[in-house]
């Protein structure tokens, strides 16, 4: 069986001391000799390691367990061992150096000036500033908004192409609700 349990002695160890498989079923799912289990059971091999438990793990079930007790000739299958990785990236707040703080600001202004449709909530959020500051840039009032250069944020890697595209779509077809509202 090319599918080993993880940390498979650990595992041997558990199943011998837990279950009344046979140490053949038990060597067989963990990729051992069946001498080593007989050495598992007489408690010559594996004296320091620490059983574990692969039903914890999600690698055996209960039932599979049960099933392959009362039948000595049935094998124990492990369960899917591939690790899910989901297609979408979790978002994690990102670490904005310090020399690139005082950006954040400018690339407000550009996303005022480029896309207009965005709220001021979803500036605030794609920049990570608050919405008051996204507010005092629009109405030009920011304490240094004659200093503020209009700035390309992804250029600039405060967010991602991806994380833009998202928004601009998000806003559009707010603005298409709201003009689907307006004609009710």
């Amino acid at each position: 069986m090319t599918n080993a349990p993880l940390m498979p002695m650990a595992t041997a160890v558990w199943l011998v001391e837990n279950t009344t498989l046979t140490f053949k079923q038990i060597a067989d799912f963990c990729n051992l000799h069946e001498v080593e289990i007989q050495g598992i059971a007489d408690g010559e091999v594996a004296k320091g390691i620490i059983a574990y438990n692969p039903i914890i793990s999600g690698q055996l079930t209960r039932e599979e367990i049960s099933l392959s007790s009362k039948d000595q000739n049935r094998p124990l299958k492990i369960n899917s061992s591939d690790i899910k990785i989901s297609s979408s990236e979790k978002k994690m707040k990102k670490y904005i150096p310090l020399s690139k703080r005082q950006d954040k600001p400018d690339s407000a202004l550009w996303l005022l000036k480029h896309h207009p449709e965005l709220k001021d909530s979803q500036i605030a959020k794609l920049v990570s500033i608050t919405t008051n500051s996204v507010k005092t840039i629009r109405n030009k009032n920011y304490w240094n908004y004659n200093n503020l250069n209009a700035k390309d944020p992804v250029a600039m890697s405060l967010f991602s192409q991806k994380d833009l595209i998202e928004a601009v779509e998000k806003a559009q077809r707010r603005i298409k609700r709201e003009k689907n509202a307006k004609k009710k």
